[in-house]
């Protein structure tokens, strides 16, 4: 089996390079959940728009240099991301009490409904939070593979490897079970099985996958378990590791770097920017 035919089914079974620049593949996962943690902690009580608004922004730079992002994520991420924003902004904005910002100054009115900036504000700062706390979630998520995340935890942390180990087998099902439904769709396609055109055939087209595709599950789980069970998966408390996921200085460097910055963004800002819960 060639090494494209073993990605196609299994794409964790080949580890792509990146190359220096992307650097963010070259980390160890646990690494980049470490290091926007404190930012995430501290962006849940920040209630100003301009904090969540410069974190954004760096993570934004982390991404597009550190990642190597195909041309409609890269799209998801530059257009979606700042829709949501809109979005989230005006959704919180018309959401908030027009009590509590009786004091700001009125942009617009519709009956007895007040529109004031101060609505606007909060709108505002709610939606960049969230925005914000997402984008920090994404460098790990966009960088990191399921199973690398899975091996960093039973090797750092600890993690029991029959927790760890049934949950990176459970997650392999994903492409395995893709893979099948294109043998399937082609299966049905040579034989005329396409159906025709419209809902009601794309439905029992469908409906036409279930069985096959789940007969091929119950093989592949019975082939798993057979495999588990001839390496005697359980029988003892620790086993040998085939892919190590190593931390090394350059992890310890990066949640430093972080740190660093996250906490000379927090305390460069005037108090006025950071008021607390009972502030407001």
């Amino acid at each position: 089996m060639t090494a494209a035919t073993t990605a196609m089914i299994d794409p964790f079974a080949v580890r792509p390079d990146y190359g220096p620049v992307r650097f963010l593949y070259r980390l160890n996962p646990l690494s980049k959940i470490a290091a926007p943690l404190p930012a995430m902690i501290a962006l849940i009580f920040v209630r100003d728009p301009l904090t969540p608004a410069i974190f954004l922004g760096l993570t934004f730079a982390l991404i597009l240099i550190g990642a190597k992002l195909s041309r409609r994520a890269a799209l998801g991420i530059l257009l979606g991301i700042p829709a949501a924003l809109i979005v989230l902004t005006l959704s919180f904005a018309l959401w908030t009490d027009p009590a509590r910002t009786a004091d700001t100054t009125n942009l617009f009115t519709i009956a007895d409904y007040r529109f004031n900036t101060g609505a606007l504000y909060i709108g505002a700062s709610t939606a960049l939070r969230l925005t914000t706390l997402a984008a920090l979630a994404l460098l790990g998520g966009l960088t990191t593979d399921g199973p690398d995340l899975v091996r960093s935890l039973v090797q750092q942390l600890r993690v029991p490897y029959r927790i760890g180990y049934t949950a990176l087998a459970a997650y392999r099902f994903v492409p395995r079970f893709a893979h099948e439904l294109e043998i399937i769709r082609a299966a049905h396609r040579v034989r005329g099985m396409a159906g025709g055109r419209g809902p009601i055939a794309g439905l029992r087209r469908y409906l036409g996958y279930v069985v096959p595709l789940l007969a091929s599950a119950i093989r592949h789980a019975e082939r798993v378990a057979l495999s588990m069970d001839s390496r005697a998966f359980g029988a003892h408390p620790t086993r040998t590791e085939r892919h190590l996921v190593p931390f090394r200085t350059r992890d310890w460097l990066f949640i430093a770097a972080f740190w660093i910055v996250s906490a000379l963004v927090l305390l460069a800002l005037p108090r006025d920017f950071l008021p607390l819960i009972g502030d407001r």
